[in-house]
């Protein structure tokens, strides 16, 4: 990014962090992401390429570090980093109230909904033993209309492949519907009810797919009017 020439504070941040894509990353970061892959899935339309380049341009600025663990190498957030946490919480919350997707076809995206829906739904909702829940997008594009999320044991997997269990819940619905319901734009059991989403399966469990699935972090705080602590989840 051109310099702007100034040495106001402001000028420095947003030169190193109001390149495109850059907040989005650290969004992810923040939101539990730490493996490539994971981030990969926050940021579906960025290259690999794009993506290898931001992360290294945060580390040099000293915002992320690269750990290698056990379990493969992973990107994590330094103070710098955390500290910009009230930041992106701050302007998710002004995009909600002041910028919002009008949600055409160009804004839906099937993967980066469920992606974020795994992280934030609240397992603790169903029983310990597996619930499977199915999505269905009749109107998503091809390879990306069947969904599953998997909860068992307090912990939510997410499937773009059938897994094979038995599916305890069907959920069919346009990915606008979806996508509008998750950005609190409605309610879940409002779009049951007026049917524009079909639910089929055990009716117990039914019930609980409201508080189940609790909508996106930022506009649930867009809709409180305050900025709490969050909980985003896990990536």
């Amino acid at each position: 990014m051109k310099s702007y020439g100034q040495f106001c504070p402001l000028a420095q941040a947003t030169q190193l962090l109001c390149e495109r894509w850059t907040l989005i990353i650290v969004r992810e970061l923040i939101a539990g992401s730490t493996r490539f892959s994971d981030l990969q899935k926050g940021v579906p339309l960025m290259s690999p390429t794009l993506l290898s380049a931001r992360l290294k341009h945060l580390t040099l600025a000293g915002v992320i570090e690269h750990v290698k663990t056990s379990s493969g190498q992973s990107y994590q957030l330094t103070q710098a980093g955390e500290e910009l946490r009230p930041l992106v919480e701050l302007l998710g919350v002004w995009g909600h109230r002041w910028a919002q997707s009008d949600l055409s076809s160009g804004d839906l995206d099937a993967g980066l909904l469920m992606w974020d829906m795994r992280r934030s739904v609240d397992p603790s909702i169903f029983p310990d033993h597996r619930v499977v829940v199915q999505f269905e997008y009749p109107d998503a594009p091809k390879g990306a209309g069947q969904w599953w999320l998997i909860s068992e044991n307090k912990e939510v997997d997410l499937c773009l492949k059938d897994p094979g269990y038995e599916v305890d819940i069907l959920i069919s619905c346009a990915l606008k519907t979806m996508t509008s319901i998750w950005i609190c734009e409605q309610s879940f059991n409002a779009a049951a009810a007026s049917g524009d989403i079909v639910i089929k399966g055990e009716p117990v469990l039914a019930k609980c797919l409201q508080a189940w699935l609790r909508s996106s972090v930022l506009p649930r705080l867009g809709r409180q009017g305050s900025i709490p602590p969050l909980e985003w989840g896990n990536g």
